[in-house]
């Protein structure tokens, strides 16, 4: 047997301590072929703190500090965005999205945010701080229960919408009537980062999550034939209302999955391609909820008026006949 000497002994004590690392980076381990493009993607620490972003662009209320970008602080009344700047010119991709949604109430909060990867830019809206009747995708990440009848859910709810521009999403009824997919989520108020997991490759969208601290995806959803086109921007966007919470990113990769075989030609084909998923259901009417029927109480005072104003008639025409006949004899 041959002695081990002093290398050998090193080499497997770096062996060692680089088995942890390789497991932790386990969910954030792009396969082969695929790589980080910077210009998409936003690492900690970020850079150009409180004035400028490399690549980016921010608005409303966000915050930019090196260890993450808050798009709303846990006030009322409050939006933020932040947009890239270049127009992902790939058909395959996959985004990884680390965050933390978490503010002083326990049981009511809100709004939650959005992920974007739209044909518009910068522009603020009604749907979770940016613009409605958007035309590309939205994954949405809604903290917010808004009650909508038969159609009501858990919240936090993760879901997908993907519009052409003609559609508006329904915040009062959650979204429910235009979602391609969704699924129930816990991420909120935990304390370790959440990550999202939105890959698109060959027209199919699939959704996944790290929301248990575990380093390994938990699918959310898989839909097929889904048609989104080249040359669209990404970006997040959050709101408040009466109620708030810290919507903070600390993380933003993007990595294009293209094969080689993906041509020029094929790219800028699909710049022209509309938004649609074909086995997306058609958004239903919109039905306004039951109005709640009238409780015991206000039924008995009701009647109790009815009662007391027919009292208060036959008086006044007991009164008024007995006042004639009286002036009838009199006469």
């Amino acid at each position: 047997m041959t002695k081990p000497t002093g290398a050998h002994c090193s080499l497997a004590l770096l062996a060692l301590l680089a088995a942890p690392l390789a497991v932790l980076g386990e969910v954030d381990m792009p396969d082969e072929g695929e790589y980080m493009k910077r210009e998409h993607s936003l690492v900690r620490p970020f850079q150009g703190v409180g004035v400028l972003l490399p690549h980016w662009d921010f608005m409303g209320n966000t915050m930019v500090t090196g260890n993450y970008i808050r798009l709303t602080p846990d006030l009322q009344s409050k939006s933020g965005a932040l947009w890239n700047f270049s127009p992902v010119m790939g058909r395959n991709w996959e985004v990884h999205v680390g965050f933390k949604v978490h503010g002083k109430g326990t049981e009511l909060f809100g709004d939650g945010f959005a992920i974007w990867y739209t044909k518009q830019r910068m522009e603020t809206g009604p749907v979770f701080g940016s613009k409605d009747h958007f035309s590309g995708l939205a994954i949405i990440l809604d903290t917010y229960s808004n009650h909508n009848g038969p159609h009501n859910h858990q919240h936090p709810y993760l879901s997908a919408m993907v519009n052409n521009g003609s559609w508006s999403y329904d915040h009062d009824r959650d979204g429910t009537h235009t979602q391609l997919a969704g699924c129930e989520v816990r991420f909120r108020n935990v304390d370790y980062e959440t990550l999202i997991s939105i890959r698109y490759e060959n027209d199919i969208l699939s959704v996944s999550t790290d929301l248990e601290n575990r380093n390994e995806w938990k699918s959310c959803f898989v839909v097929a034939n889904v048609e989104l086109p080249t040359g669209y921007y990404f970006g997040l966007s959050a709101t408040t209302g009466d109620l708030s919470d810290n919507h903070d990113i600390h993380s933003f990769k993007f990595y294009d999955i293209d094969d080689v075989n993906t041509s020029h030609e094929e790219i800028i084909r699909r710049m022209n391609i509309i938004p649609n998923a074909k086995t997306f259901e058609p958004p239903r009417e919109h039905k306004d909820d039951p109005k709640p029927g009238m409780s015991n109480a206000k039924i008995f005072f009701i009647l109790l008026f009815v009662v007391v104003a027919a009292a208060a008639v036959a008086i006044f025409a007991i009164s008024y006949f007995k006042d004639r006949n009286a002036r009838k004899r009199f006469y």
